[in-house]
């Protein structure tokens, strides 16, 4: 057997002014050596698939695995680009049986609403129709028609945050491999929830729904199960909620099962986690008779293509006048050089945030002192690892800042705790991401409060602009499903 594998994602905001382009993938992951050792989640899949394929005697050809911090849709050439070098190896690797891709399933490109589709089409006009395509992505997708015609099986993460990238990348193998040897015929189908939400899955009712979807694999026919949230932020036609089933050569239970699965989500949809506005959660934040209390600046998220330098709860927190804050991480390049070059103990008046658009909204004129420096600074995400580029530490009258060169969000507490500051020491701890950060923070936390708050990403899925798809889901309309619903 041989097997061709490679890695190409992005997750792309419609809504965010900051271009993709050849940078925003060559500063994360570029290359066709990724699983011999490279570190970051979309490396991760490659690696287990290279261990599975070789353990079995089979070949395996690596073409190019490539990631890109979320952003506004890609540049068309650099799409084109990418996914031709993939083609073009692939080809050069005929005859294949297996092809294993590491997407996102959210990546736009200008002219291309659907790059995962595109990419899965082309490779199966290359390898035929009796090849296993198999295809691995972020729950945070659209799953189209394009992609489920031309794919032997997708699985997407369970987990959010996103802890169980490897676990997932097995079972593809399996299902792939399993396909291709003839012990089984992996059939489809999906259902549409009409539904725009998030699915936090450490919390109720949703940990309790994905773990019935894991106890239905396995049994009965039914091969994987996964829940494809959807990603509000990408312009796409099939942008929103949708159950995926996969069984053995069934196509009728698939679809079944995947509607039943979808019916029961609808069931919960007025359970599913409401978040506090600004503030009035930090007004819970206050309240508090234990800390350090962690809080998610939602809309700010890099991991959604938010610019990470908005100042909203900055703002709020210098207005109250709370002391022993700290916040991370802001998307500062210039001012991480200026700090550098000022040194540990200058004190200097700097301007920070606010420099991206109107959803950063306005800088803020502080005189902060320069109390940490990390050149190269890298934080986990599960077992992954990810770069920060240098960070710094500011800080004005006990409210401490970390600064980035590398637009990422915050996933642990290393991003300060490599500067030298501890945020258990702190009574407020403020983090630009939307769910990532919790495996790694909540173990220090008294409590976690997401914030709704302004941004590139507000947690308000009825103000969304789509202009590719109709406003036929819940919460934008009540019942969708009714004969009278919006179309």
């Amino acid at each position: 057997m041989k097997m061709f594998m490679a890695s190409l994602a992005t997750e792309s905001n419609s809504f965010s002014p900051i271009p993709t382009g050849w940078s925003g993938f060559k500063e994360n992951l570029h290359t066709k050596q990724a699983s011999y050792g490279e570190t970051g989640p979309y490396a991760t899949a490659v690696t287990v698939w290279r261990r599975r394929a070789e353990a079995l005697g089979w070949d395996v050809v690596e073409g190019l695995a490539t990631y890109a911090q979320p952003a506004g849709p890609t540049v068309r050439s650099v799409y084109e680009t990418m996914r031709d070098d993939i083609l073009d190896d692939l080809r050069a690797a005929m005859p294949v049986d297996v092809v294993l891709l590491s997407m996102h399933g959210a990546m736009i490109a200008e002219g291309y609403d659907d790059c995962e589709g595109d990419l899965l089409t082309r490779a199966r006009e290359i390898v035929g129709p009796k090849a296993a395509v198999g295809l691995e992505v972020d729950p945070h997708c659209h799953l189209t028609e394009e992609m489920l015609a031309a794919a032997t099986a997708i699985i997407c993460y369970k987990e959010y945050p996103h802890v169980d990238i490897a676990e997932r990348a097995e079972e593809l193998f399996t299902i792939c491999a399993d396909a291709i040897e003839g012990r089984t015929k992996p059939v489809m189908r999906d259902y549409d929830c009409r539904m725009m939400a998030m699915y936090h899955t450490p919390f109720e009712p949703v940990r309790g729904y994905v773990d019935r979807m894991s106890a239905m694999e396995g049994k009965d026919g039914i091969l994987s199960v996964s829940l494809a949230h959807g990603f509000p932020w990408g312009d796409s036609p099939r942008v929103g909620t949708r159950t995926l089933v996969i069984t053995d050569g069934d196509a009728e239970l698939a679809a079944s099962r995947a509607k039943e699965l979808g019916q029961e989500l609808w069931e919960l949809r007025h359970q599913l986690r409401r978040f506090p506005s600004l503030e009035a959660g930090l007004d819970r934040a206050v309240a508090a008779n234990a800390f350090p209390v962690v809080l998610a600046d939602f809309a700010d998220n890099a991991g959604g293509g938010a610019p990470s330098d908005s100042t909203f709860v900055l703002k709020a927190v210098l207005e109250r006048g709370l002391k022993d804050v700290a916040m991370a991480t802001f998307w500062d390049p210039v001012l991480v050089t200026m700090c550098i070059d000022a040194g540990i103990g200058a004190v200097m008046p700097v301007r920070v945030g606010g420099k991206i658009g109107p959803m950063s909204g306005d800088p803020v004129d502080l005189t902060v002192t320069v109390r940490g420096i990390c050149h190269d600074a890298k934080q986990h995400f599960g077992p992954a690892t990810t770069g920060l580029g240098d960070t710094v530490w500011i800080e004005a009258d006990g409210v401490h800042i970390v600064l980035s060169t590398r637009r990422t969000q915050t996933f642990h507490p290393e991003v300060f705790t490599a500067l030298g500051l501890d945020p258990k020491t702190m009574k407020y701890v403020v983090v630009k991401s939307s769910q990532h950060f919790y495996d790694a923070f909540a173990p220090i936390a008294s409590e976690v409060i997401h914030l709704a708050t302004p941004g590139a990403i507000p947690p308000d899925y009825t103000i969304i602009p789509y202009t590719k798809r109709d406003a036929n889901f819940w919460p934008k309309t009540e019942n969708p499903f009714a004969e009278s619903a919006t179309e």
